[in-house]
C-alpha cells in the first residue's frame, strides 16, 4: 500500500507511479538526445550575469574531476580503520589514490570522480573491470576526514572489493552522473569520456545548438524556461535529482533520512499549493547563485503570502514577522551524515516532537 499524498497535493495533478515518475523525469536526463549542444560557455554572450555567477555554484561543483578537487588536493592523505578494513586515500600528482586493505590482502585503485562540491560530503567513484563502484567512505566536512558513506552503514561487506566500496548498476550510475554532471549521455547510456562535471546552463535548460542556429536563420528556437512554471511543475523538475513526492512515498521508509529530499518535504507542507509559484523551488532558491544561507533573506518569500493582503488561507504568525524559517524550518540532523540539513517541510514546530515523516 502507497502512502495517500497530501490534500496540498491532491488539488494539483494526480500522483504518478513509481514507473511514471521515472517516464516523467527521463527528459531530463537526456536533454540533448534531440538537439545538438552548443556549450554553455556560448550562453554568456547573451546571459553575462548568470554566466557569470552560475559557475560558482555547488550545482556546479556537484561533481569535480580528481585533478581539480579542491578537498583531495588540500587533504593528500586521508586514513580510516572500519572493522578489519583500513582505507587511505592519498594524493599522488594529479591522481588521488584509493586504497584499502585487510591487513593480508590490499586493493588500489586510481579514484574515478569526486562527487558533491563538500559543503556536507564528497563521495568518490571508481572503475574496475569495466564496471562502477561507490567508495565505501566518504569526506565529511564537519570532522574534515573519512567516515562510513551514507549507504554503508550497517552493511558489512563480505569480501575486500565490497569493503571497497558499492558496485553501481546502470540505473544508479545513470542517475549519478546525470544528477552530477552535463552531457553525461542518455537515458542509461553514459558517455563518461564526453561529460562535462558539474551541472552547466545546458543541463537545465535544455541543449542550445539549435538555439544558437536559430539567431543565424532567423527562426530562433526558445530554450526551456524555468521561471513561468507552477509549484508542481518546478517540484518535479528539481525532484528528478533531489526526489519527488511520488518517488520517497512509493519506496521504502526512510525516516529523518528523508529529510534531504526536499521536494518530496516541501510537498508535505500545509502551505504547500500545487498552481501557486510562490512556493515552487525557484521562489527561493536562484540555481545561477550560491546558497543564500541567512535565514532573514527569506522573510519577504513568506510574507508574500503570510501577510495582510497575502494568501487568504495563509495564517499570521502570532511569534514573529522575521526569521520565519529558523522557526519553521529547522535544521535535522541525520545520523552518519555529520550535517544538519534544512527541513523543507514548513509547519509549526512542536517542542520534542517527533520527526513528521
Amino acid at each position: 500500500m502507497t502512502a495517500a499524498a497530501p490534500a496540498s497535493r491532491r488539488r494539483g495533478l494526480p500522483a504518478l507511479t513509481a514507473l511514471a515518475l521515472l517516464v516523467a523525469v527521463a527528459p531530463a536526463f537526456c536533454q540533448g538526445a534531440k538537439s545538438s549542444h552548443g556549450g554553455s560557455l556560448s550562453c554568456a554572450t547573451c546571459h553575462a550575469a548568470e554566466a557569470s555567477k552560475q559557475p560558482l555554484t555547488p550545482m556546479a561543483h556537484a561533481m569535480e574531476p580528481v585533478s581539480e578537487c579542491t578537498i583531495l588536493k588540500t587533504h593528500p592523505l586521508l586514513t580510516f580503520q572500519s572493522g578489519k578494513y583500513s582505507y587511505r586515500i592519498e594524493r599522488q600528482g594529479a591522481q588521488s589514490v584509493y586504497s584499502v586493505t585487510d591487513g593480508v590482502r590490499n586493493f588500489s585503485v586510481p579514484i574515478g570522480w569526486a562527487f558533491g562540491l563538500g559543503l556536507a560530503g564528497q563521495t568518490y567513484v571508481f572503475e574496475k573491470d569495466g564496471l562502477l563502484y561507490e567508495s565505501r567512505v566518504s569526506f565529511y566536512n564537519a570532522i574534515e576526514g573519512l567516515d562510513l558513506t551514507m549507504g554503508a552503514i550497517n552493511q558489512a561487506p563480505l569480501d575486500l572489493l565490497q569493503a571497497a566500496g558499492r558496485e553501481m548498476g546502470k540505473q544508479d550510475s545513470a542517475q549519478c552522473f546525470h544528477c552530477h554532471a552535463s552531457n553525461a549521455g542518455e537515458g542509461l547510456r553514459l558517455d563518461l569520456r564526453a561529460l562535462t562535471p558539474g551541472l552547466d546552463c545546458e543541463r537545465c535548460h535544455g541543449a542550445a545548438g539549435d538555439h544558437l542556429a536559430g539567431f543565424k536563420t532567423g527562426q530562433p528556437v526558445a530554450m526551456k524556461k524555468l521561471n513561468d512554471g507552477t509549484a508542481e511543475h518546478m517540484n518535479v523538475f528539481c525532484g528528478a535529482c533531489h526526489r519527488t513526492w511520488d518517488e520517497v512515498a512509493t519506496g521504502p521508509k526512510l525516516g529523518v533520512a528523508n529529510v534531504r529530499f526536499q521536494p518530496y518535504r516541501i510537498t508535505n507542507s500545509k502551505c504547500y499549493d500545487t498552481d501557486d509559484a510562490r512556493i515552487s523551488c525557484i521562489a527561493c532558491h536562484d540555481p545561477h547563485r550560491a546558497l543564500n544561507r541567512d535565514d532573514a533573506s527569506y522573510d519577504s518569500k513568506c510574507v508574500a503570502c503570510h501577510s495582510e493582503g497575502g494568501k487568504a488561507t495563509a495564517q499570521l504568525c502570532k511569534v514573529s514577522k522575521s526569521n520565519c524559517v529558523s522557526c519553521h524550518m529547522p535544521r535535522v540532523g541525520m545520523p552518519g551524515s555529520h550535517h544538519n540539513f534544512v527541513d523543507h517541510q514548513i509547519r509549526i514546530v512542536r517542542a520534542n516532537e517527533t520527526y513528521p515523516e
